[in-house]
């Protein structure tokens, strides 16, 4: 396949040193999966195939993928191991196979075994591929994630729901190769829409690099229907034997390492006031963001222009937070909406000079291809509103992989302004951040924290995992209550007293 089709697709042969290893933890591990029959659904060249033919000689195996050279070469694979028949392989597309008429030939325990292609929705859609099931809001996603992208999701996540439906009416298990979050992901969902106790899970880590020469985090995930508690245990490699830790469900969360949490779950609950927020998004960096130099601003093209300091703010961006470069900043941002959906033609009146600038760089606004600034006013941004211009900000970054808190204060008699990956709190008042700056990073805050954070995601740190976090429960936990109730009950009257 070329390029283009083995990103499209998701095409990653499996070794078959890697197909015999996962073969042999399944029986030395989980010697209860005895299966009638084996389905790959995604066989490619055959290498599980071939592990499962050798490690389950009385098993039924069937193979599938809808590459036909694929399949030719699985089938050719068999002779050389002189085992015609043993196998079943055909050349079919899985978005295509009536997987419930299948199954009703067999009766026994099975097991579904494989690779599922590693590449998502977003990244068919890049392709112009079909490659993809029907689309349905299978993650039962709200409108404004499905808008903002929460909803593009790995095709691996939705073939490997399909694979627990099979097992939810049968005996058996399923082994196969994904990413880690994906496998968390899918956890989940069985916990939510399974009876639990009937599924049992085991992650061990695999070395994409060695094996793939790719690096993504990945693993084998293992569920079967043999019952036990609802923790999946995870090993740092193929060949450990004990789990590093054990991540489970615990208050319609999946967290990350279930002893930390249980230790530190009173500290979740809901705040009120103090709500986390992203920074601004505006899809036009080149544009939007510039840099001070002698003659004037200098954006992203390298041109130079003589602007108003109305409209600009001091920047910050993910970077310059995950490494604590805040004394100062690189850049301004150019602020045209001080709330959602506010008409941007005052800015003609207010700052001609911003306004003819915007102006000649119109036609980068228009490509923006988000939905978000459809039927908006011209030059919107989103993520704006009065907490954007909070003087005092703790902000963190969301992609770096380490709780760094920042304290912000104002910068040359302005509010400093994030960019859309940075998370933060905003305040007016330097010692109530002040305060809240060191409930966040006290030793149980940041425990809690750490017990719900995966680190092997593109986005570990997110607004939803920052607001299982009771500030309230913190302040009580270290002695500081009657401090936070003075800060909690004055932020009211200080919000009115601004407006």
């Amino acid at each position: 396949m070329g390029k283009t089709s083995f990103n499209q697709f998701g095409d990653f042969q499996t070794p078959d040193s890697l197909a015999q290893k996962v073969v042999n933890i399944i029986i030395s591990n989980h010697p209860y999966i005895n299966p009638e029959i084996i389905i790959e659904p995604t066989c490619g060249k055959g290498s599980f195939i071939r592990a499962a033919i050798q490690g389950y000689p009385q098993a039924k195996v069937l193979g599938f993928d809808m590459n036909r050279a694929y399949v030719n070469q699985a089938r050719a694979s068999l002779l050389q191991l002189d085992c015609k028949g043993c196998a079943l392989i055909e050349t079919r597309d899985f978005f295509e196979i009536d997987w419930h008429q299948l199954l009703q030939s067999y009766s026994g325990p099975i097991l579904v075994l494989g690779n599922p292609p590693w590449v998502t929705s977003s990244e068919l859609g890049y392709f112009n591929s079909n490659n993809f099931p029907f689309k349905s809001n299978f993650q039962n996603r709200r409108g404004l994630e499905a808008i903002t992208g929460s909803a593009n999701f790995d095709i691996s996540e939705w073939m490997l729901l399909q694979y627990v439906d099979w097992l939810s009416q049968k005996e058996g298990g399923i082994a196969v190769l994904c990413k880690y979050s994906v496998a968390r992901k899918v956890i989940k969902q069985v916990r939510q829409k399974y009876t639990a106790e009937n599924f049992f899970g085991n992650i061990y880590s695999i070395n994409t690099r060695f094996y793939f020469g790719i690096s993504v985090s990945a693993c084998l995930l293992i569920i079967t229907t043999k019952k036990a508690n609802t923790d999946c245990k995870i090993y740092p490699d193929l060949d450990a034997k004990q789990p590093s830790h054990v991540i489970g469900e615990r208050d319609g969360l999946i967290v990350k390492d279930v002893n930390k949490y249980d230790r530190w779950k009173h500290l979740l609950g809901k705040e009120n006031n103090y709500i986390w927020r992203s920074g601004v998004k505006h899809d036009c960096s080149k544009v939007m963001e510039l840099e001070a130099c002698k003659n004037g601003f200098k954006n992203g093209f390298g041109d130079v222009f003589d602007l108003e300091w109305t409209y600009l703010y001091p920047l910050l961006k993910s970077s310059d937070i995950g490494n604590s470069r805040i004394k100062n900043y690189r850049k301004v941002i150019l602020i045209t909406q001080s709330i959602l959906g506010q008409n941007t033609e005052s800015i003609k009146q207010i700052a001609p000079k911003t306004w003819e600038y915007i102006m000649s760089y119109h036609h980068f606004f228009q490509k923006r291809k988000s939905s978000i600034y459809r039927k908006q006013p011209k030059y919107s941004i989103f993520g704006i509103g009065d907490y954007t211009f909070g003087n005092w900000k703790i902000a963190i970054s969301g992609l770096y992989k380490k709780l760094n808190f920042c304290l912000i204060p104002p910068m040359d008699n302005k509010p400093v302004i994030f960019d859309d990956t940075v998370n933060f709190l905003s305040f007016y008042d330097k010692a109530e951040a002040q305060f809240i700056f060191k409930l966040i990073t006290s030793d149980p805050a940041l425990e809690f924290l750490e017990s719900l954070i995966f680190w092997d995601n593109k986005r570990p740190i997110t607004i939803n995992l920052l607001k299982q976090l009771s500030l309230k429960a913190v302040a009580k936990e270290i002695g500081l209550l009657n401090e936070y109730q003075f800060w909690n009950n004055s932020i009211a009257p200080r919000q009115l007293e601004l407006l």
